[in-house]
């Protein structure tokens, strides 16, 4: 019985979802400059770039970290590897909560 309510312990908290603790009036700021390709309002401006607006804010912050860590490497990643350099975990959490609460 013990096993089975441990099992079941361990399974709430890895479906449980991670929260990113970002800061959405701070990341506006430092989105600023997302803005020249995922538009001003984060609907992308140019064909074949993501919306940014209403975007899971988890989600954000592993894309710009695997961008950041140079993990993603596809087709975008010569655009967004050197922006999201200039961004620390705490910028990138803090963009991140700026356009999932858009």
């Amino acid at each position: 019985m013990k096993k089975v309510f441990a099992i079941a312990m361990l399974a709430a908290v890895v479906a449980s979802p991670v929260m990113a603790a970002g800061d959405a009036d701070a990341g506006k700021a430092k989105a600023a400059v997302c803005a020249a390709c995922h538009g001003t309002n984060g609907i992308a401006v140019i064909p074949g770039y993501p919306n940014l607006k209403g975007q899971n804010e988890q989600y954000l912050v592993n894309a710009l970290k695997a961008y950041k860590n140079k993990e993603r490497t596809g087709g975008m990643a010569m655009v967004m590897q050197p922006q999201a350099s200039m961004l620390n975990d705490n910028d990138i959490a803090n963009v991140a909560a700026y356009f999932a609460k858009m």
